[in-house]
């Protein structure tokens, strides 16, 4: 029980570290607006901001446009996941072919995901195929590097033990490759996970009649900059719901990474 009692005054000390930062520069950022200090209509105040959020919120404009986002993110990355996965494991098992296919993926993965959306709206027109090929895009690289970088980087003598046990090709992999792979390929998903809904909002800003990014776009458009914010804090709130989804996920598949990282 001391110990329960502890740990949780451990974690309210932290979280007030967490919240006293953000709260300092809200309160002045309210102040500043109070006194005029600030032009509304280049930063509104954060009451202005609020009101707006919820505002849109009831009337279900924000989350119609958080949906189409949802929608997208989710068919893009499951493409992603399908596809980098298996490959990162066939480049790191597979030393020759990794020779084959290492060159091209290192001169793609240099081009930024937003250079491509001309050419997928071209290719796949403005619906939601071109958005999707800039998700799937944009978070192909950071999953399949990581996890052929995780299997590569297996320990030899792990892979000794199981051709001690006659193990098949199958099963090698399913009790030694991905299990010792996994933490990489967790750090690769949360990784392209970002990554995918960064250009994703990009992709919204340049064509999109639905999405976070085509709020920003109206907000723009009709002069109204504390949609732009509202637009903005939703981007950064829902990418750290999607990563701590992840990390929980994480953990319930390796519950040892837990202790691992408390020890850290």
């Amino acid at each position: 029980r001391t110990a329960l009692l502890k740990r949780s005054k451990k974690n309210t000390v932290v979280m007030l570290k967490e919240i006293t930062f953000p709260l300092l520069i809200i309160l002045t950022w309210e102040l500043a607006s109070y006194f005029a200090l600030v032009n509304f209509y280049f930063l509104p105040s954060p009451s202005k901001i609020l009101a707006t959020f919820i505002n849109i919120l009831n009337t279900g404009e924000l989350g119609q446009h958080l949906w189409a986002s949802g929608k997208r993110l989710i068919s893009g990355f499951l493409i992603t996941v399908i596809s980098a996965i298996p490959l990162g494991i066939l480049v790191g098992r597979v030393k020759h072919f990794s020779h084959w296919v290492n060159p091209t993926l290192n001169f793609l993965q240099h081009i930024p995901p937003i250079a491509w959306i001309p050419i997928f709206i071209l290719w796949l027109g403005i619906d939601e195929a071109s958005k999707v090929a800039v998700i799937v895009y944009s978070s192909f690289f950071p999953v399949f590097l990581n996890t052929a970088q995780g299997v590569s980087s297996v320990d030899p003598k792990l892979i000794e033990v199981g051709k001690a046990y006659c193990l098949k090709s199958t099963d090698m992999l399913r009790k030694i490759y991905i299990p010792s792979a996994a933490m990489s390929i967790f750090v690769g998903l949360r990784l392209g996970l970002s990554y995918s809904w960064r250009a994703l909002v990009g992709a919204e800003l340049i064509a999109a009649s639905s999405g976070i990014g085509s709020l920003i776009t109206e907000g723009r458009s009709l002069s109204q900059p504390d949609k732009i914010f509202v637009a903005i804090l939703t981007i950064g709130i829902a990418g750290s719901i999607l990563d701590s989804f992840l990390k929980k996920l994480e953990i319930k598949i390796m519950p040892w990474k837990k202790m691992f990282d408390r020890e850290d």
